[in-house]
């Protein structure tokens, strides 16, 4: 068994077929059927099922390919550091839609003023693609505003965060103190999209309060949510940090919710990663800021 089985492997369970694997690989399709027969051979399992023209990863390929990628990745990062030892090298960095628009952008500004011969990537997503991307190793650590769905991922809170409801500036409700769930829900409503980290905490607190709330306005784009609430067309509840900004230019007015929705930031890192020293300084980095913002 070696590393070239591993990557064709991972190659035909990424594209779930043979055929696209080996024109990914630029091998002929018989010499990746034979690596995956001898994988299967070598472990004594069945990594796929063969139904008709197509197949599909068993449980025990699922659990291969978690070690596989890993193993290939961390290989991969060894021969590049090896043989480029006076190179610094590159940190990949997945961010939530929040955090990579108000946050992601200052830690990497003051991470680099450390590390300026560093290369930082980044990529900004919603947080379940940020823990698709971990684990499919195309990333080193993510910040998300949730806690990671899947098992293989720790999550270290590095900054806290709430939820504020906003209305047009001369909205009725201008005049509470504070409002609830159940009174902002009299009004139109304007939400984030299905799966997103934000509306994912907003429906968990409606369904906790078994109010039910038919969206008038969807939408990926927050400021396209500010803008409509702005122009009267409706209320929301949405990240403080993205209206932030909103709220201090008047365009709308923020309400204290009577019952707080507050949320952790976490960093997140699969369980098998080598943290190397620099993404251990990133996360302490991360957490330094947290602390200077709470």
């Amino acid at each position: 068994m070696t590393l070239r089985h591993m990557r064709i492997f991972i190659a035909v369970f990424q594209k779930n077929s043979i055929t696209k694997a080996a024109q990914e690989l630029h091998l002929a399709q018989p010499s990746v059927s034979l690596a995956i027969r001898e994988l299967e051979d070598y472990y004594g399992i069945r990594l796929f099922d063969r139904i008709g023209r197509h197949i599909a990863a068993t449980e025990c390929g699922g659990e291969f390919y978690e070690y596989a990628v890993h193993i290939v990745s961390l290989y991969d990062e060894m021969e590049k550091k090896m043989r480029n030892w006076d190179v610094f090298g590159t940190l990949r960095v997945g961010a939530s839609i929040t955090i990579g628009t108000h946050i992601l952008p200052i830690l990497i500004r003051n991470y680099q003023k450390s590390f300026p011969a560093l290369t930082v990537e980044a990529k900004v997503n919603k947080s379940s693609s940020v823990e698709e991307a971990l684990i499919h190793s195309e990333i080193d650590l993510g910040l998300i505003e949730t806690q990671p769905s899947h098992p293989d991922l720790r999550a270290v809170p590095f900054m806290k965060d709430s939820m504020c409801a906003i209305v047009p500036p001369c909205h009725p409700l201008t005049t509470e103190k504070a409002v609830s769930l159940a009174e902002l829900a009299h009004f139109p409503f304007l939400m984030r999209e299905k799966g997103s980290a934000g509306r994912e905490l907003l429906d968990a607190a409606f369904s906790l309060q078994q109010i039910t709330v038919s969206p008038r306005w969807e939408s990926t784009s927050t400021q396209a949510l500010v803008k409509a609430v702005a122009e009267g067309l409706g209320v929301s509840v949405l990240p403080y940090l993205l209206v932030k900004k909103d709220i201090g230019e008047g365009t709308v007015q923020q309400i204290p919710l009577e019952q707080p929705i507050r949320r952790d930031l976490n960093i997140i890192y699969h369980k098998s990663k080598f943290l190397t020293d620099n993404m251990k300084s990133f996360i302490e980095l991360c957490k330094k800021y947290g602390k200077s913002v709470g």
